[in-house]
């Protein structure tokens, strides 16, 4: 009996001490930043939808508010996010028999520069990209577009987040 509480508060300790090192976000060790800033993501696509720009910058914005502790600032941030719109493209990716699209995709690439002033090591520049498949019958319109968009921008935004700060 004398064991089996031991072995249980062992158990019990073990568990507790391992969440020390990470948190709910994913992000693991000490982030040695207080402020991050996000400029403007402009789009340089050939092809333009009207605002994605300022939907993604924001997006990424509070992204990164709301799964760390850091203070937004408009500039001299310990973290500077930066970049463009490098593509958005409507494919379509499989054919009916009469040769009319069955399905689109709709990919958005984002190229970033990520600079960390505290540690300089942590600098990049990368792309990211995602896509969005919809029905080839329906047309690109806010419908589908919106939650595609949205659907897009969360996935890039989450994995520029894991690239700069959850370091796993």
């Amino acid at each position: 009996m004398k064991n089996l509480k031991y072995i249980l508060v062992l158990l019990i300790a073990t568990t507790f001490s391992s969440c020390g090192f990470y948190n709910f976000t994913g992000s693991t060790g000490k982030i040695d930043a207080k402020t991050f800033q996000v400029n403007f993501f402009q789009n340089n696509a050939d092809l333009i939808e009207p605002g994605i720009d300022r939907q993604f910058t924001l997006a990424l914005q509070d992204l990164i508010m709301n799964q760390t502790n850091l203070n937004l600032v408009s500039n001299s941030g310990d973290l500077v996010y930066e970049g463009e719109i490098t593509d958005y493209r409507i494919t379509p990716m499989t054919a009916t028999a009469d040769q009319q699209a069955a399905q689109n995709r709709l990919t958005i690439r984002v190229n970033v520069r990520f600079m960390n002033r505290k540690k300089e090591t942590d600098d990049f520049e990368k792309s990211f990209e995602f896509y969005y498949d919809f029905p080839g019958a329906s047309l690109p319109t806010s419908a589908i577009l919106g939650p595609a968009i949205q659907t897009i921008f969360e996935r890039i935004t989450q994995d520029i987040f894991n690239e700069s700060l959850a370091k796993w």
